[in-house]
């Protein structure tokens, strides 16, 4: 099983933190038993939240690595100067 990503965590920890607030100011139960199945909802919730954020795989990172080209300024010579080069050229063979 692959470990979970930086942003799994974090909108899991988001999701169980408000959703508990929001849980407990909702009911207001005061109760111990309230609490702890407030408490254990809102860790499956993050839970469910945590495995649906979709994480990054291996096969499309190095995918995509090996299909980038690398950028070059240059792209050729300018028409003027291959027009150049084509006069000279057949001049050479003229000769």
């Amino acid at each position: 099983m692959p470990r979970p990503t930086a942003a799994q965590l974090s909108y899991g920890s988001v999701t169980v933190v408000f959703s508990t607030l929001a849980m407990l100011l909702l009911f207001r139960t005061s109760s111990g038993i309230g609490i702890a199945v407030v408490g254990t909802v809102a860790l499956a919730l993050g839970l469910a939240v945590s495995v649906t954020v979709p994480a990054k795989s291996r096969r499309y990172t190095a995918k995509t690595a090996g299909t980038r080209a690398p950028v070059s300024a240059h792209r050729g010579t300018a028409p003027a100067a291959r027009d150049e080069d084509r006069s000279r050229v057949s001049a050479s063979n003229l000769s």
